[in-house]
């Protein structure tokens, strides 16, 4: 856990405006492994050392000018030359993964649920899950919505209960955004029809 310190440190992030005239002159980037080197010595540094600290949210920050920023804010920045106002979303789910091709725009609500499968999916899709209730074989589709399991009903068939998590997905508005969709690879590997319908929201 970030100590208090550190968290008024990294709220200055956000209330502060970096321009890539200065980050081009204290930083170089390089897109293909996602580092920070510095370009100027000073008492603590020298040029050519890697930049930024490992915060406890696990995003890597690096000061600029005495302020601290998010290293893929600034590798946005670095190689496109702007700031966008939604977030930086780490395509791979690995925050300290800044190189350029892992990075993507995307709105706040489509960051937060780039979180595609648990390392413990027994089903290979997030959301469906195989019941054994008292001999009575079935499975099982969820969601979360605003932290609360959602039951989207039982089926007999894997495809069935996989269709419904991803209509659940596209009542959201997720499955624009989360391009890792498990829901949405198997469809489109597995089932030969387009989804069709107009499922009820949630």
């Amino acid at each position: 856990m970030e100590s208090a310190s550190v968290r008024n440190r990294n709220r200055k992030v956000n209330s502060t405006v970096i321009e890539f005239e200065d980050l081009n002159k204290n930083l170089h980037y390089n897109p293909e492994t996602g580092i920070f080197t510095r370009k100027i010595s000073r008492a603590t540094v020298k040029s050519g050392d890697i930049a930024g600290w490992l915060s406890g949210s696990g995003y890597i920050y690096i000061k600029v000018r005495g302020y601290p920023f998010r290293a893929h804010r600034l590798a946005w920045l670095y190689v496109y030359g702007y700031l966008p106002e939604g977030d930086i979303d780490h395509i791979n789910n690995i925050k300290t993964d800044n190189r350029i091709a892992n990075l993507r725009e995307v709105g706040r609500s489509c960051n937060r649920f780039n979180i595609g499968n648990q390392k413990n999916s027994s089903t290979g899709v997030k959301g469906v899950h195989y019941k054994n209730d008292k001999g009575y074989y079935y499975w099982l589709a969820h969601i979360r919505i605003n932290n609360k399991l959602k039951n989207l009903g039982y089926y007999k068939d894997f495809d069935e209960a996989v269709c419904a998590r991803l209509a659940a997905e596209q009542c959201l508005g997720r499955i624009y955004c989360e391009s890792d969709s498990p829901a949405g690879q198997y469809v489109l590997k597995n089932i030969q029809m387009p989804f069709v319908g107009n499922p009820k929201k949630f």
